[in-house]
């Protein structure tokens, strides 16, 4: 049986720059060592003769092929936007910053 410690909690959760606190810690701990006894629980019922999968439907792609196309005129796609300068769309500054 694996037991997830607070400190180990708290590495990772610090490792991926999330500030946690002490009852978070305990409650995630708890959390994570039942998630991690399931896996291994899983991985102990995987057999040999059983294929890993992926999806228990088989799927298809239903992409259609890629073929060039001629592209799509400038002026006439410009020509359709509500702002466009030197060739390219305009849009408003959202940011504040000076251009």
């Amino acid at each position: 049986m694996s037991s997830l410690s607070r400190d180990e909690v708290a590495r990772v959760a610090g490792l991926a720059r999330i500030d946690l606190t002490p009852a978070e810690i305990d409650r995630l701990a708890g959390e994570l060592d039942v998630i991690v006894e399931s896996v291994a629980r899983v991985s102990e019922i995987a057999t040999p003769d059983v294929p890993a999968t992926s999806h228990p439907l088989p799927l298809t792609n239903v992409f259609r092929p890629d073929v060039p196309v001629a592209p799509v005129d400038r002026d006439a796609v410009l020509a359709a936007a509500p702002a466009a300068q030197d060739g390219k769309f305009l849009v408003p500054q959202i940011l504040g910053e000076d251009a």
